[in-house]
């Protein structure tokens, strides 16, 4: 039975720079001491600090139970693969671990979808309606604008009232394709069908260039199932 997820729970701006620091903890090739020096140097009081380690705690350091063995493929990859820009795991772990960080993510990709941009009072107002119109969602929502601006998926113009996506990371290995599918999983909570997983909004920095129908098929974590003979979804094998 799998625990319940945060509610908003990412309620800091993370830079790309700290999550980094911190994965590379999980990932075994630094010390929890150099993710302190890292943020010594950002200057934080006392609260800001503690809270900041608690949303990169969740991130990538003490994941829930359900999200350890994931979170730990993903250091695994980032490790193995230096080349990869570490801000693509950041983002993978961020919308499994966090519903409200992937309920931006979406509704940016979809509201970005024609134009490439879209206005930040859109994704507010959106967030509001399913958070509550409180100080704290439109605040929340803004660190996490912030952050994904800082991890290189969006840009913010005209004083932060229009979000633009930069261009998409292409992503070419097989191990990341099928990881990333499996946080779209994770956040959606239920079976996605194989022929819209390359235009989920969620993962609208990345661009699945692999063969997903079949990369889905032959992956331990995930199964296949059919609705029809021109229907197929994948679903998480621990959720079905």
């Amino acid at each position: 039975m799998m625990t319940s997820a945060p509610r908003i729970g990412f309620d800091r701006f993370i830079s790309v720079e700290w999550a980094t620091a911190a994965l590379k903890v999980r990932a075994g090739v630094a010390q929890i001491d150099d993710l302190e020096t890292v943020l010594d140097a950002a200057g934080f009081g006392a609260a800001a600090r503690t809270k900041t380690r608690t949303v990169l705690n969740r991130l990538w350091l003490e994941p829930r139970l359900e999200l350890k063995s994931y979170a730990d493929r993903g250091a695994a990859i980032f490790k193995a693969y230096p080349e990869m820009p570490a801000a693509t795991v950041h983002w993978g772990m961020a919308v499994a671990t966090y519903p409200f960080f992937g309920k931006v993510a979406e509704l940016i990709g979809r509201l970005s979808a024609l134009q490439g941009d879209c206005a930040s009072a859109e994704v507010h107002r959106r967030m509001s309606e399913t958070y509550g119109e409180r100080e704290g969602t439109y605040r929340m929502t803004n660190m996490v604008i912030q952050s994904q601006a800082d991890w290189g998926a969006v840009q913010r113009a005209e004083k932060g009232k229009r979000v633009f996506r930069l261009a998409p990371t292409v992503v070419e290995n097989d191990e990341l394709t099928v990881w990333l599918i499996e946080a779209a999983l994770r956040y959606a909570g239920k079976p996605l069908a194989i022929s819209s997983l390359q235009s989920q909004p969620v993962l609208f920095p990345f661009n699945l260039t692999r063969p997903l129908a079949y990369l889905v098929s032959n992956n331990e974590y995930l199964a296949v199932r059919s609705d029809g003979p021109n229907n197929q979804y994948v679903a998480l094998r621990d959720m079905i």
